[in-house]
């Protein structure tokens, strides 16, 4: 058995925990390229836009192994 739960409840709704990851991924990936683009290092990137989702994609993994399991 599995001691998490195979699902999220807000109310009578029920939500995949892969929405939250992703949402969670999102805001992280969000808050680290403003960053990147305030230090101005986004410049050596070849295509900006797939380090976005590569990071998102690094945070989503981070956040699944070690914060929310399912």
């Amino acid at each position: 058995m599995n001691p998490y739960p195979h699902e999220l409840s807000i109310g009578d709704v029920y939500f995949s925990p892969l929405l939250l990851v992703t949402l969670l991924a999102f805001i992280a990936a969000l808050l680290t390229v403003t960053l990147l683009n305030k230090l101005k290092l986004t410049r050596y990137f070849y295509a900006p836009a797939y380090v976005f989702i590569a990071i998102m994609a690094l945070y989503a993994v981070l956040i699944d192994a070690l914060w929310i399991q399912f």
